[in-house]
């Protein structure tokens, strides 16, 4: 009976739901995160350097409560459901009527897509919890990266860490494809980014990117790393190309490569290692 009761809680649309949620809970992760880090830099700085800085106001993923950056008006909990607080709101602050950004209501929205994706594709079993995870992290990354062009390694090691342990553990893959895949996923990227600046002289990924690929090599293993390098070299190049003929796209601005890296990663989860490898004629 209770076998049967959990599987009924992970059908894709239950999936859904939980993924509503869970995306807008990763809306708080990206907007808050590098704020957090930031923080704890420049008191970690200020130490070094002998000197005194006035303590702020505390900030976690929870403290304090969401409010309106405009007026600082507090978000109420009606005004905070996935999807419809944005909508029943129609896109604005109930306060100032400053507009909130559409992209708040698209995380969750694709949030819950991946979720009931992931639900349709691994069935309703457990381990559709733990791919979801994996997707929630990379959805994370792939925020925090586009807005700062930062990936911090307090949120990359452990998924590369949880990789290589699901592997441990026989819900992945076998432990040394993992393993294979995290050393290979790291490595080429490495060897990009040196041969690249020995050629011009300049830096051209940052060193959070190798971290990110290693963690995906590590859950999605070492034949995955050279398609996830295409699928993601083809987002990124669409995406540019629509941004700069958008002119949204300034000369000499700095496109982070690691949401291509993680919508890579998505795309291959979902479709699955071998139809990925079949579209590239490994197969």
């Amino acid at each position: 009976m209770d076998a049967l009761a959990l599987q009924g809680l992970l059908t894709p649309p239950v999936l859904a739901l939980l993924g509503l949620c869970i995306g807008s809970f990763l809306n708080v992760v990206i907007h808050r995160w590098p704020l957090m880090l930031e923080r704890e830099w420049r008191v970690e700085s200020a130490e070094l350097l002998g000197v005194a800085i006035e303590p702020a106001d505390p900030l976690t993923l929870s403290r304090p409560a969401s409010r309106c950056p405009s007026c600082g008006h507090r978000i109420r909990w009606h005004e905070n459901i996935p999807v419809l607080g944005w909508l029943r709101l129609r896109g604005r602050c109930s306060a100032c009527k400053t507009p909130i950004s559409p992209r708040y209501p698209l995380v969750e929205v694709f949030t819950g897509i991946v979720f009931a994706a992931i639900g349709w594709r691994f069935g309703e079993t457990p381990l559709a919890l733990l791919w979801c995870g994996m997707a929630a992290m990379l959805i994370a990354l792939a925020g925090i990266d586009w807005d700062t062009t930062f990936l911090p390694d307090n949120l990359t090691l452990p998924l590369l860490w949880a990789g290589i342990v699901a592997a441990a553990l026989g819900w992945t893959l076998p432990l040394p494809e993992a393993i294979w895949g995290a050393v290979a996923g790291y490595l080429s990227l490495w060897s990009v980014y040196w041969l690249f600046k020995l050629l011009t002289g300049k830096e051209g990924m940052g060193f959070g990117d190798f971290k990110l690929l290693a963690a995906l090599g590590a859950w999605l293993g070492l034949k995955m790393i050279l398609p996830i390098v295409l699928i993601a070299s083809l987002i990124g190049a669409v995406v540019g190309i629509a941004m700069k003929l958008r002119s949204s796209l300034r000369e000499g601005r700095y496109v982070p490569f690691g949401p291509f890296l993680a919508g890579a990663g998505l795309t291959v989860l979902l479709a699955g290692p071998a139809r990925v490898l079949g579209w590239m004629g490994w197969a």
